[in-house]
């Protein structure tokens, strides 16, 4: 299937669309709601602040967003967990700061049936400090390790994967 601006557009109306019906979903590992809030789909469209992931990997993202409550919801072992310290944006008092905060990332993996294939999905939840744990990120496959030909779970940054 070849990438065109059209089908660019559509996959990301929809998965826009799709996206904001779903509210909240309980995790078994976490015996826990996670968010599905506007921070995780604007990390699917951007690396960071200001810095736009390219049309092809939020097409890819935006693709498989239908996956990501799916997994969350049947995840009852995590796959990886990273903590860290961010600087993150914080809304108080109608004023929005940028400040270093505890983060944790919690990584959950998947081979769901979709449209007649198999997809291997990495599902990424973001928690700042004790705050509410939220969707942040789907990655559609693994990588290898070209040097030790070992799976390759993410670049080693969960802010920007």
């Amino acid at each position: 299937m070849e990438f065109t601006i059209e089908k660019f557009n559509e996959v990301k109306r929809q998965a826009e669309v799709f996206y904001k019906t779903i509210g909240e979903v309980h995790c078994p590992y976490f015996q826990d709601k996670v968010t599905f809030n506007a921070k995780g789909l604007e990390h699917l469209k951007f690396q960071s602040k200001n810095h736009a992931r390219s049309q092809a990997d939020q097409y890819t993202r935006l693709k498989l967003i239908h996956l990501a409550p799916e997994v969350v919801k049947l995840s009852r072992t995590i796959q990886g967990m990273s903590h860290g310290n961010n600087f993150e944006y914080i809304r108080s008092n109608a004023r929005t700061e940028f400040v270093i905060k505890n983060v944790s990332y919690y990584e959950f993996i998947a081979i769901l049936e979709d449209r007649q294939e198999n997809k291997r999905v990495r599902v990424v939840v973001k928690q700042i400090e004790n705050g509410p744990k939220y969707f942040w990120s789907i990655i559609p496959f693994w990588k290898m390790d070209k040097e030790n030909r070992k799976r390759k779970m993410n670049s080693g940054n969960l802010e920007t994967d």
